[in-house]
């Protein structure tokens, strides 16, 4: 039994790249699904797979939405993994790798996901993520890197942590991808900590710049770009009238500067805590109107 099912025969590609974006994991103020929505709105994405939502989806974690209609049971929607294909603005085949982190059989839905990518020619594979992070939203969102590969790692311009952490799906991809011969790369932007509940499209614009860098893949993040702009003069609107708000980040933003002109280990005294911040900016947010 196949663990996806195609839609119509496989197309000849040249050279794809594969980005990856599994709901479930971190993704802090939703960053990286916003980056993946516009990749796929701009390159007008279609379906190209399904995976069996049977073998990899947990029902009672993530259940159907029932569409009910004046007591008519319409329709059931299911949280499906699928593959998508489209084309950026320079005409590159663009796949897409999106829906929920399969909930078992994380093993299983490697091998399928690596079989389908040579089946299709993908020669690289990028996932995206966010992390919150005591970084200030008045600096750009600085990305990091992750591979099983150390020359895929060298080769990007991004920070390179050494932390032990648990692994998401796409962890295991970099793995079973790269073990196949295709390059695989995860880019991670920064959130600043304390707005990392909310919605923060400058980080989503730093990932599509980085997916570009990586890639070559060129997508418009124009309505990104304007929402940032939006919310960077609304926070710095809260921080201005708070004394203690202004002190702050400007602790956040020498921890920033210092970092860039020589890297080096941060001190827990260096970097104020999410708490002294979270507050007052999350109720800040919370009383503005949509």
């Amino acid at each position: 039994m196949s663990a996806y099912q195609l839609h119509g025969d496989l197309p000849m590609l040249d050279r794809p790249v594969l980005v990856v974006q599994l709901n479930g994991w971190i993704d802090a103020s939703g960053a990286a699904a916003a980056a993946m929505a516009a990749v796929e709105d701009a390159c007008s994405s279609t379906p190209l797979a399904t995976f069996d939502s049977d073998l990899f989806v947990d029902y009672r974690a993530r259940r159907p939405l029932m569409e009910l209609r004046e007591g008519v049971n319409t329709r059931l929607v299911w949280n499906e993994i699928e593959l998508k294909l489209g084309r950026d603005a320079n005409d590159h085949a663009v796949l897409t790798l999106t829906g929920p982190e399969p909930d078992s059989q994380w093993k299983a839905f490697a091998r399928s996901v690596t079989e389908l990518s040579l089946r299709l020619g993908v020669y690289q594979m990028v996932a995206l993520g966010a992390y919150p992070f005591a970084t200030p939203h008045t600096r750009p969102s600085r990305l990091s890197s992750s591979s099983p590969s150390a020359d895929v790692v060298a080769n990007v311009p991004y920070l390179k942590n050494s932390v032990d952490v648990p692994a998401g799906m796409s962890a295991v991809l970099e793995h079973g991808l790269t073990e196949a011969g295709i390059a695989s790369l995860g880019i991670w932007v920064q959130v600043p900590h304390y707005v990392s509940a909310m919605s923060y499209p400058a980080a989503s614009v730093a990932l599509l710049d980085g997916l570009r860098e990586v890639t070559g893949i060129t997508v418009a993040a124009g309505d990104l770009a304007r929402e940032a702009d939006i919310q960077r003069a609304r926070i710095d609107k809260l921080v201005s009238g708070n004394d203690e708000h202004t002190s702050m980040v400007h602790q956040l933003e020498t921890a920033y500067d210092a970092l860039i002109d020589e890297p080096a280990p941060l001190s827990a005294s260096d970097i104020p805590s999410a708490d002294e911040l979270a507050a007052e900016f999350e109720q800040f947010l919370r009383d503005q109107d949509d």
